[in-house]
């Protein structure tokens, strides 16, 4: 047990978020390079021959240089067991990213320092705050001209509505950047740009009370890194760790993850503050990480990580305990005993069979189909489940069918199991089966994944025809006969893959009118997984 306690509380486990471009892929590779986790930091968006970042590991993220998935990276760093939840940029891929905030215990968003906050950012940052979890920010590409930094911490506060206390300063930007302040050690840490792919690269810091230093930096620099220091002495908000771990203060670093630029600064500052894996809440109250039973929840599944093998991977996050891959484990959802077989740490698309892990860490296991997003695995002697993740509302909707009518199993199959992992949502018309197909997405581009997923893995090409629906309610009434339920022109009454009734919108007065038509009907903008 004790050996348990020590192994968790080593544990840190977060996700990164950004908007797309602001730099995450870079930042992470820069992560694992200290960790010893690879060796040369590549580029998402270089030459075909250049190698491609860890974390972006589907054919089709290398060809349009975004994430689509989330990526789960296991690194040691100075004592620590470092679980990285890399996520997807795109807002259209923002569902998988909620889902994998959920499996986080803090979140470090980045921000790209010439943009400020931008429109996925302010969104992910609201599910954040949902579940208060910690929120540290690192202000990237400082190397390229930047905003006005009291501008970025202010829009930071306005957009996002949470205090900011900068741990370090930076002087200048762009051509002008010459390193960062720290405000803590009172040195100057002097940038160089020769760190591009390594981690070697000194970096050479000053005191501020150093004569030199007017000399390093030029005495304009100088007088205005002194005032904007003596304003940030006495018009920011002081440092308190309670209010950073409550997720209502985010310490804020400066730096270039391009150039390797403050990363190592930022990456041991933050592992000082974050906490080790927190409590979680379950139907029978709340569970402790350091208990001796083991258990878990599924937050993700990710079919042909292999094309190979036609594989499906459940991610799960370890709550409590200590997973022991001899050992049986409870399926609460499934209501059966079983073993968890082959159970690996991930680092990006290269596994790692695993015997043990422990409460922090994110393990995939093998699914024969019989998993969801949401299930819960414990010890068998305690029997609980974990609050559910909820599924979000589709904003587009396509009536899918495939070409070739030979193809129907396969693309059954294919659709099913792109469903099963959460990227899309499928529905059929009521007493029709799957032979009418309906996809509905939080994100346009996941049409396009899907699309590219099902030709590439299941060799089934589709054909799909958009819809006008903008708006789905699931019907949470148990007794309600759809058959008899009156709704206006423009709703469409389907079910979804475990029979549960919904209704389609084109207008959103159209639900006011079909709840005063039906009356005791109750929808719900929200599924359950």
């Amino acid at each position: 047990m004790a050996d348990n306690k020590k192994e968790i509380q080593r544990r840190r486990t977060f996700a990164i978020i950004s908007h797309p471009d602001a730099g995450k892929t870079t930042l992470t590779e820069k992560l694992l390079l200290y960790g010893g986790a690879i060796n040369l930091a590549g580029s998402v968006k270089g030459k075909a021959t250049a190698r491609h970042a860890v974390s972006d590991w589907m054919e089709i993220e290398k060809e349009r240089g975004i994430s689509v998935t989330s990526s789960v990276l296991q690194f040691e760093y100075d004592g620590y067991c470092i679980n990285i939840l890399d996520t997807p940029g795109h807002q259209d891929f923002s569902e998988d990213t909620y889902r994998t905030l959920m499996a986080a215990d803090s979140a470090v968003m980045v921000i790209d320092a010439s943009k400020g906050v931008e429109a996925q950012t302010r969104k992910l940052f609201k599910v954040c705050v949902m579940r208060k979890i910690p929120i540290f920010t690192f202000i990237n590409k400082m190397d390229r001209e930047a905003n006005d930094t009291f501008d970025l911490l202010d829009e930071i506060e306005k957009e996002l509505g949470i205090a900011t206390c900068p741990m370090n300063w930076p002087i200048g930007s762009g051509k002008a950047f010459q390193g960062v302040y720290d405000r803590n050690d009172r040195e100057v840490s002097l940038f160089s740009d020769t760190q591009r792919g390594t981690k070697e690269g000194e970096i050479t810091k000053v005191s501020i009370n150093d004569p030199k230093i007017q000399e390093i930096i030029g005495k304009e620099a100088f007088g205005k890194l002194t005032d904007e220091i003596e304003l940030l002495d006495g018009a920011s908000t002081p440092f308190r760790l309670d209010e950073v771990q409550a997720g209502e203060l985010s310490p804020v670093f400066f730096g270039s993850a391009l150039t390797n630029f403050g990363v190592q600064t930022f990456l041991e500052h933050f592992l000082k503050m974050t906490t080790a894996p927190l409590p979680r809440f379950a139907d029978v109250g709340v569970i402790d990480p350091v208990s001796e039973d083991f258990s878990a929840f599924v937050f993700k599944i990710q079919a042909n990580m292999n094309k190979a093998h036609r594989d499906r991977i459940a991610f799960m996050r370890i709550c409590s305990g200590k997973f022991d891959a001899s050992q049986e484990v409870y399926h609460v959802q499934g209501e059966k005993k079983m073993r968890l077989s082959q159970p690996q740490q991930l680092m990006a698309q290269e596994r790692k069979v695993v015997e043990e892990a422990y409460a922090g860490d994110i393990i995939g296991v093998f699914d024969p189909g019989l998993f969801s997003i949401g299930d819960t695995f414990c010890s068998p002697g305690r029997k609980f489940a974990y609050e559910g993740i909820p599924t979000f509302a589709p904003e587009h909707f396509a009536r899918v069918r495939q070409v070739d009518t030979m193809k129907r199993k396969q693309f059954v199959k294919g659709v099913t199991q792109i469903a099963q992992e959460g990227a899309i949502q499928i529905f059929q018309e009521l007493h029709s089966g799957l032979e009418e197909i309906i996809v509905g997405v939080v994100g346009v581009l996941q049409f396009d994944v899907l699309k590219y997923r099902l030709n590439n893995e299941y060799n089934v090409e589709i054909i799909m025809e958009n819809l006008p629906y903008e708006y789905i309610r699931w019907i949470e009434n148990t007794d309600i006969d759809m058959d008899s339920l009156t709704g206006t022109s423009d709703m469409k009454k389907i079910q979804d893959l475990k029979g549960r009734p919904l209704l389609l919108f084109v207008n959103s007065w159209s639900i006011g009118m079909t709840l005063d038509r039906n009356k005791g009907l109750i929808l719900s903008e929200f599924g359950r997984s």
